[in-house]
């Protein structure tokens, strides 16, 4: 039984909830979210928002709507983390069935691999660029980084912490440092009010990126909200990463462009003459990002497979991301992944319904959750509302990822009841 324990321990309880002596608090819960939130990716989508809209008010406006969105999202994603200890895969299992859950594990795990080959392609590519390497040296460089990065994550809840305490204060400083140059190059604030879109972007168009650019991340952060000591740590935290530290990456993205045309955030620096503190700013902003995304593979691949070995799969992960990443799949991999964040959001949605309109905020245990192979409520539920996202979004009809979560909220409660009926 104790090795059991010390096993659980050690990988981080990857099939079973967190117990209290494993609980963090706010600081440490905090850091570890905003390392995650902190990505360059995120800039990039608010490039398009700085080509788009004017800076007042209409910029600044839609980035705290759509964060604030984003961050309410996550926060009540992270107070039933909280409450149960469970991370997201876990919750799935309640959801969808034992077996049902399998389908949010591929899903989860394909994108998330995704999203690590692309950061280790970009992060090779960009040393290459900036340091004015010989293009060979680009695949040797995609080994080194795809394995690198997935250090912290192999020590768990600890690494990752640990990388995020030294990388956010690092990073925030530098970003503002960055942002204050900006302004000065631009003329001061009057002449940012002055300066006209490139290209008109509408305020729904603006509101989907703004959320949708993370919110397939936020829908897996009861990954690490689980370990809140209190209900005020895992919605405090989530709001502080996703609202503020997401808007901020948003911000970031959008002043680079309205300024210098330029999202890239370490272009940006190369401009203002920082390159060796942009070429800091890349390897911290695309590690912090990399060992979560590589732990989410790992706890999904553990609940596909029923394995407690999480380390084996961050290793695992990492390895496959790298050869993706080699393969070239970073070329065509990204648009495919931002749409699957169409199909991200409604999982969100069950899981809440799940939890407070089914169960009322009480989980049974997980041996209960075992006994139902498929959730077909569940199921048919995430069909339904990711179809109605995908529907509406083409038909430009508000938000999809907001309806898909939404939709999910109706939906899920009222098929379970009647299945239920049916089934009495």
């Amino acid at each position: 039984m104790d090795e059991r324990r010390n096993d659980d321990q050690r990988e981080d309880y990857p099939l079973s909830e967190i117990p209290a002596g494993a609980r963090r608090g706010f600081w440490s819960n905090a850091v570890v979210l905003l390392g995650f939130t902190f990505f360059t990716a995120t800039m990039w989508g608010g490039g398009s928002l700085g080509t788009g809209l004017k800076f007042w008010p209409d910029l600044l406006m839609l980035i705290v709507a759509g964060n604030l969105l984003l961050g309410a999202y996550v926060a009540a994603l992270g107070f039933i983390a909280y409450k149960s200890g469970l991370n997201t895969v876990l919750m799935c299992r309640f959801c969808f069935g034992d077996k049902g859950s399998r389908l949010t594990d591929l899903l989860l795990g394909f994108t998330q691999v995704g999203w690590y080959a692309w950061g280790t392609a970009t992060i090779a590519i960009m040393f290459v660029k900036l340091l004015h390497l010989p293009g060979i040296w680009t695949y040797p460089l995609m080994v080194i980084f795809g394995m690198a990065f997935c250090w912290t994550a192999y020590y768990g809840y600890r690494g990752l912490e640990m990388l995020s305490r030294v990388a956010v204060p690092m990073m925030t400083l530098l970003i503002l440092w960055s942002m204050t140059r900006a302004t000065r190059d631009a003329g001061g604030l009057q002449a940012l009010l002055e300066i006209i879109p490139e290209k008109p972007l509408s305020a729904a168009a603006a509101i989907t990126i703004v959320f949708g650019t993370f919110v397939s991340g936020g829908t897996q952060s009861p990954n690490w909200s689980r370990f809140s000591n209190s209900a005020a740590t895992a919605v405090g935290a989530s709001l502080l990463a996703f609202f503020i530290g997401n808007g901020l990456m948003i911000f970031c993205g959008a002043y680079g462009a309205l300024v210098y045309k330029q999202a890239d955030i370490v272009e940006v620096l190369s401009m203002q003459g920082l390159l060796g503190w942009g070429i800091l700013m890349l390897l911290l902003n695309i590690w912090t990002t990399q060992d979560n995304t590589v732990y989410n593979f790992s706890v999904a691949g553990c609940n596909l497979f029923r394995s407690r070995r999480r380390r084996v799969f961050t290793v695992g992960g990492a390895a496959l991301g790298t050869v993706l990443a080699m393969a070239g799949m970073y070329n065509w991999l990204v648009p495919w992944l931002i749409l699957l964040g169409t199909f991200f959001p409604p999982i969100g949605g069950i899981i809440m319904a799940d939890c407070w309109l089914v169960r009322r905020g009480r989980y049974p245990s997980l041996d209960q959750a075992a006994a139902r192979s498929y959730n077909m409520a569940g199921l048919l539920a995430y069909v339904t509302a990711s179809a109605g996202a995908w529907f509406t979004g083409r038909a430009q009809i508000g938000i999809p990822p907001i309806n898909g979560i939404l939709l999910a909220l109706i939906i899920y409660p009222l098929l379970f009841r009647l299945l239920e009926k049916r089934a009495a």
